[in-house]
């Protein structure tokens, strides 16, 4: 085994990470052939793309996964000033109860869009100018998202 030492801090955590993993592998890993500890490794699941629901001129500024199910976009288009959010399905299929949903706390304001889709949810969107939003998705029950993030630089002038 080689390592490598880096001159940079992150080097260095990166590289006691590893020898540190590499100490606590139990003795039985190592003696499995090198195939089978490869295919052992779970593989992590593919996040859903972005798909454009919200159309063009919107760009992805934050994104949350639900579990294995898909990903949930929250979009904002400077021309407009508003925010979008979408639930993508990471693999499609029979209809399942889905959400997507956007609001902001003053005024209390959520759009939301909930139904049975095969694919996506959404979009919805909202006028966020100066506003943190709470945004958050859902895919057969198991929900993803964020509370009062993405705020705007106008936020302490809005009323």
């Amino acid at each position: 085994m080689t390592i490598i030492r880096r001159a940079s801090a992150i080097g260095a955590a990166v590289t006691a990470t590893a020898c540190a993993a590499i100490a606590l592998a139990p003795a039985a890993a190592a003696a499995e052939p090198a195939t089978q500890r490869a295919t052992a490794v779970p593989k992590a699941a593919a996040a859903a793309k972005y798909n454009g629901a919200c159309g063009g001129g919107y760009s992805v500024v934050n994104s949350a996964q639900i579990g294995t199910k898909g990903t949930v976009f929250l979009t904002y288009s400077s021309a407009t000033g508003k925010n979008c959010v979408v639930t993508v399905r990471t693999t499609p299929g029979t209809a399942v109860h889905m959400t997507a949903s956007l609001g902001f706390a003053s005024p209390t304001t959520t759009v939301s869009d909930t139904g049975y889709y095969t694919t996506y949810a959404g979009p919805v969107y909202l006028d966020a100018r100066g506003l943190c939003v709470t945004w958050r998705g859902e895919i057969s029950g198991e929900v993803a998202g964020k509370n009062g993030t993405n705020c705007g630089s106008l936020a302490a002038n809005r009323r």
